[in-house]
């Protein structure tokens, strides 16, 4: 980062400078994330923490579960009535009762007797085992029962008598108390990022809230006079806006909330007039055109304006393909992160696999990276790379090798739906034979 922006001066100082050379990738991104603080931690309920990273550590307030419960529908029964059970010759006990799931007032269950129990249900006094349905006449005097009659059905299941065909060994079919977390346990730790089944943990031990970050609010916005929503059928010289859909798909699946803003027209008065209204909402915002050297590419204009001293924008060449026009600074009153991305659709893509992705999660309280790079074998040749620029090629991967998908072309949506990777060609490699091996980062898509 230039030491003008660290002044805070307004960001056309800052693209005077930066257009001078090429910029890495690594530099580039170094300096995004220099310059990103993750998010101020807030107290949500457990389901809107979903993605969240937990700021504290969460203990077990009570053990889990809270009692002894059987795991079985069946018979809770005293061991040593059973003991030797079979078919030919069933222990024959009294039911004294009921057991259900959530049951107060247990009865105890003395010499000879039994309580038909629910899975669930706390073992009652006395009780030192279940005996499964499967093991029982179910009360019914015939042979091996296969379930349970429904209590509205048959009233009187709960009484009478019950043949016990096998025996049961003491604590069988008893969940223990505690058995899963003991009170004072760590449940969770600062850091976990919370899933299904942490939210199901979180309710399990009684937490109706945490301490989170919360997930980034971001804002996406397609720039261009020529773009039209999907739906609307286009005039002469209109294209549809696919980068407003595609950047939001991203941003929620990089783990943000994602509030994607209708095309904006290349008019600067509009484009400042729409990023004022998005900044009450947005922890970052993401553009998508305007930023190269057009005469109609006013993002530039319109953003060193807007950044003001509350911030500092600036606009990048970057040694690389896609992508090589970047933008990126923080404006308004809160400094918010804005990323000026490139236009065409793949460069807009990749732009934000390399940078935006590692911010937003770095917004999160996370490690920046985790989409893997790995070595595999190119099984087609690439007959030109541009020197002195490394080049992202689209591709899919599968056991170790990858092959190219499409072209080069920064417009071909098509290839970009059908990659899984993305091949990475060294700045001073122009051209790769067959058979090499190369970095790819894999894209974690379905295949």
């Amino acid at each position: 980062m230039s030491k003008t922006a660290d002044k805070g001066t307004h960001a056309h100082t800052d693209v005077a400078r930066d257009d001078e050379r090429l910029w890495s990738v690594e530099e580039h991104l170094g300096d995004i994330l220099d310059r990103i603080r993750p998010l101020e931690p807030i107290e949500l309920q457990i389901l809107d923490a979903q993605g969240c990273v937990l700021v504290e550590d969460v203990t077990v307030p009570l053990a889990l579960p809270p009692f002894d419960n059987s795991s079985m529908d069946g018979y809770a029964v005293r061991t040593a009535d059973v003991e030797g059970a079979s078919e030919e010759f069933p222990a024959v006990l009294t039911v004294i009762g009921d057991v259900a799931a959530g049951s107060g007032e247990l009865p105890t269950v003395g010499p000879g007797e039994a309580a038909r129990i629910m899975t669930g249900a706390p073992l009652p006094p006395g009780a030192e085992a279940v005996v499964p349905v499967e093991w029982t006449d179910g009360g019914t005097g015939g042979g091996p029962a296969s379930a349970m009659a429904a209590h509205s059905a048959d009233p009187d299941g709960a009484t009478g008598e019950v043949r016990v065909h096998r025996p049961v060994a003491a604590r069988g079919h008893v969940r223990a108390r505690g058995s899963d977390v003991t009170a004072g346990e760590l449940a969770l730790a600062a850091g976990t990022v919370l899933g299904p089944p942490q939210i199901g943990l979180l309710a399990a031990i009684g937490r109706a809230t945490v301490r989170v970050r919360p997930r980034p609010r971001v804002v996406v916005m397609s720039t261009g006079s020529e773009l039209a929503p999907p739906g609307e059928t286009l005039t002469p010289g209109r294209i549809h806006d696919s980068n407003s859909f595609a950047l939001a798909a991203c941003a929620r699946d990089a783990g943000a909330i994602a509030y994607r803003v209708g095309a904006v027209d290349d008019d600067a008065e509009t484009l400042r007039s729409t990023l004022e209204d998005q900044l009450i909402r947005a922890d970052a915002v993401v553009t998508s055109g305007g930023v190269s050297v057009g005469a109609y590419d006013v993002v530039k204009e319109t953003l060193s304006e807007l950044a003001g001293d509350e911030g500092s924008v600036s606009f990048r060449k970057l040694a690389m393909q896609p992508g090589k026009p970047q933008g990126f600074g923080r404006i308004g009153p809160d400094r918010t992160p804005l990323f000026a991305l490139p236009g065409n659709p793949v460069s807009a893509y990749v732009s934000f696999e390399l940078f935006v992705r590692p911010a937003v999660r770095a917004l999160m309280g996370l490690d920046p990276f985790d989409r893997p790079t790995v070595r595999a074998v190119c099984a087609d040749a690439v007959a030109s790379s541009p020197k002195g620029r490394r080049q992202y090629l689209r591709a899919r991967h599968e056991d170790g090798t990858v092959r190219v998908v499409g072209g080069a072309g920064s417009h071909l949506v098509k290839a970009l739906a059908d990659a899984n990777a993305l091949i990475v060609v060294p700045e001073a490699t122009t051209a790769v034979d067959a058979g090499t091996e190369l970095d790819v980062v894999l894209l974690d898509r379905t295949p």
